[in-house]
């Protein structure tokens, strides 16, 4: 369904208006077409004294002939040039009104004291203002786990407050996020900053993800079919967020086995045909469900490399007047299904080497809903199954994450009552509903092999919604 108050208030007319009375004016987000550049504009590249990531940041920003500018200081300058990068220095009293960036980049990681807070100001204060529309800011640094000390503990911690401001002031479809980089986990930055760097996390802003030291490399990825020769399990394929993550794990290389219920059967092979992949009809609540999907995977493709949970229904009720079999069916679908699945697969071992399991959650596990407490508590124990799941799928090569969408336009929200669908689509930073290829871009990046590093995380999908934390 179209935004029609996003289509009025671009208009010419619209503009003058909307910014009189001081209604929210969303920008028309940039979003990803294969051929493009990762990024479409100068990158401002900025780092703390000792930090320990400037040199892996560069080498990424190498890796994506970036145009890069940093400040005069000695050391950035020292890891960009290291980097085979021909950095130009900004010099912000010196600038011109028209010098914009499409990206900001600070290593953060050198901050080891509250009093060293400072730098992030420094950095930011005379550029923050020169961001482009759907531009981004990214902060990296040290999880708090990692630190040494308690005081650098607590000034790391303090960047997530930093950015998730940063991600309410910006404006202009812009976006600000937060990666924590393990102790000698710099080698596994490179997906994760590509993708925040890239029109593909048009949707995701104000997250902090952690990346987590791995054995296994991204060396000799290929990043434009980064799935190539993998074999990809997607659950509830047919339609709305389903087809969308069919369609873009297809598209990055992956043959898609696409899986739904009888009853859709007929719009599940059209979509999985489109895509050149292959259908598998059954309900995953079936007592035997695990085991013939298992079987097939093995049978039909010698098992499988990436399995998205992405199968899901409400059945909404406030608790009171929720009959058990409304609980049941929702907690069944959302949560029991995607934990007997698991268990068989690597039970049988049908998850290949580097393989991934992405789990769709919910704004509603996170902040949970009125009328929604059998929903809302599947999916927070979607997130429950990701962080407890994640160090032992570690040891046997694995990772599995989950992504939490808030308001995505689909058939279920253009059902919604009017006023309580503009108040879905309005209240986060960046004024509007996501679409379907959001949640499906930020899963791929999951998927990708070179995401080894990042292993139980929960990235909300959300436009930085102004529920939940």
């Amino acid at each position: 369904m179209s935004d029609r108050y996003q289509q009025l208030v671009n208009t010419p007319i619209g503009k003058i208006v909307s910014k009189q009375i001081g209604l929210p004016n969303p920008v028309k987000l940039e979003r990803y077409e294969r051929g493009q550049p990762l990024v479409s504009g100068p990158v401002l590249f900025g780092a703390a004294p000792g930090g320990r990531l400037a040199g892996a940041t560069a080498k990424v920003l190498a890796a994506i002939d970036a145009d890069v500018r940093t400040p005069l200081e000695k050391g950035i300058r020292t890891a960009a040039a290291d980097a085979g990068l021909d950095a130009k220095v900004f010099d912000p009293d010196a600038a011109t009104e028209d010098e914009t960036f499409k990206a900001l980049v600070f290593d953060a990681s050198g901050i080891e004291v509250s009093e060293q807070l400072r730098e992030m100001w420094a950095f930011f204060a005379p550029s923050i203002r020169r961001v482009r529309n759907s531009g981004r800011v990214i902060v990296l640094g040290t999880a708090p786990a990692d630190c040494k000390r308690p005081r650098q503990a607590t000034a790391q911690r303090a960047l997530e407050g930093f950015v998730r401001s940063v991600g309410k002031e910006i404006r202009q479809g812009a976006t600000a996020q937060l990666i924590y980089v393990g102790t000698n986990a710099e080698s596994q930055l490179s997906s994760t900053l590509r993708f925040y760097l890239s029109p593909k996390s048009a949707y995701v802003s104000g997250q902090v993800v952690r990346v987590g030291a791995s054995a296994l490399s991204a060396d000799g990825i290929d990043w434009e079919l980064p799935l190539g020769g993998k074999y990809a399990l997607v659950t509830g394929a047919s339609r709305g967020i389903g087809r969308a993550i069919a369609k873009v794990l297809a598209r990055d290389g992956a043959h898609v086995i696409g899986l739904d219920v009888p009853g859709l059967q007929r719009e599940l092979e059209e979509t999985i045909g489109e895509l050149g992949g292959s259908s598998l009809v059954l309900d995953i609540t079936d007592d035997d469900a695990p085991a013939r999907i298992a079987t097939h995977l093995l049978d039909d493709h010698g098992g499988v490399d990436v399995v998205v949970h992405n199968a899901g229904i409400t059945r909404d009720k406030t608790l009171g007047r929720m009959d058990e079999d409304r609980w049941n069916m929702v907690l069944g679908v959302n949560l029991t299904a995607q934990e007997r699945i698991n268990e068989e697969l690597l039970s049988r071992e049908v998850i290949r080497e580097n393989g991934r399991i992405v789990c769709v959650s919910s704004m509603s596990g996170v902040a949970g809903n009125a009328g929604q407490a059998n929903y809302a508590t599947s999916k927070a124990g979607v997130i429950g199954m990701v962080e407890s799941m994640a160090a032992s799928l570690a040891t046997r090569g694995l990772t599995i994450n989950a992504v939490a969408p808030g308001f995505i336009e689909t058939q279920m929200t253009a059902a919604m009552p009017i006023a309580i669908r503009e108040a879905g689509r309005r209240m986060n930073s960046l004024a509007q509903g996501g679409l379907p290829v959001d949640v499906a871009e930020t899963i791929a990046w999951f998927a990708s092999p070179a995401s080894g590093g990042v292993n139980g995380n929960v990235v909300r999908v959300c436009g930085q919604s102004l529920i939940g934390a």
